[in-house]
């Protein structure tokens, strides 16, 4: 789509609205698809979507849906999940600020996203976001990058689902939240001290890595006595040895 069409589309689109993102106070502007854009770039992108809130526990996406929006998270935590023929579900990755949700090329969207504890997200329809990804081929080479990215983690997932001991589960979990929010130095490992704000459940963590909500509470009982955490509250915990945590999460 030429870039005076889109222009054009923008400015149609805009008149109608009065809920547009403001991309210099969004804690996404640096990180994901927005990060591949220029300021004046990312300001006619932000034109085309829309604002949403999402409050806590509710849910913006559902598995089998027709696939009708991408979204950015800009606030908050987000889990994905899928949905078992007897009415479980097995979640399958947690997402923060910078995360695009429902790229897969489907008809329908192939998992389920809820807010955990609130967030703000920007969402696209997707006509509109293909004629950006013609308009501005740095984001089109930006999904492709983190397309593999989040292949990467997949087949890291199956090694945590397939082959490590709860204890090994857990400290991998620690360290890759560590690595998602951007704690870790140039050799890989977060600082000793660093303190993770963890906010998803037990039962979440539980859930994701395939254990019982007994198991993953015995297993961070554990890594404490050991003294590489501390658990000064449910959702925080501090990393004092993460270069054992490391031997640990990678079965040495």
């Amino acid at each position: 789509m030429p870039d005076t069409l889109l222009r054009r589309f923008i400015q149609i689109n805009l008149a109608k609205r009065v809920d547009a993102p403001h991309c210099e106070d969004c804690n996404a502007r640096h990180a994901g698809l927005c990060d591949a854009l220029s300021d004046d770039d990312l300001s006619l992108l932000a034109n085309a979507a829309h604002s949403v809130s999402v409050a806590a526990e509710t849910g913006f996406m559902e598995e089998g849906a027709p696939a009708t929006y991408f979204y950015n998270v800009n606030e908050g935590f987000v889990r994905l999940f899928k949905s078992l023929a007897d009415g479980r579900r097995q979640i399958i990755g947690f997402a923060g600020a910078g995360a695009f949700l429902g790229l897969a090329d489907t008809k329908t969207y192939v998992v389920s996203a809820e807010a955990m504890q609130g967030a703000k997200l920007c969402r696209f329809d997707r006509k509109s976001m293909r004629q950006a990804f013609i308009t501005f081929p740095a984001l089109e080479r930006r999904l492709l990058e983190i397309a593999m990215h989040e292949l990467a983690l997949s087949s890291e997932r199956f090694l945590l689902l397939g082959r490590k001991t709860a204890r090994e589960r857990l400290a991998s979990f620690l360290l890759s939240w560590a690595v998602q929010m951007e704690f870790c130095t140039e050799d890989g490992v977060p600082p000793a001290g660093t303190m993770l704000h963890l906010p998803m459940s037990r039962t979440d963590i539980a859930d994701y890595l395939g254990l019982t909500i007994e198991t993953v509470s015995r297993s961070f009982s554990q890594l404490r006595k050991d003294g590489l955490v501390l658990l000064p509250e449910i959702h925080n915990v501090v990393l004092l040895k993460p270069h054992l945590l490391t031997r640990i999460a990678e079965a040495v």
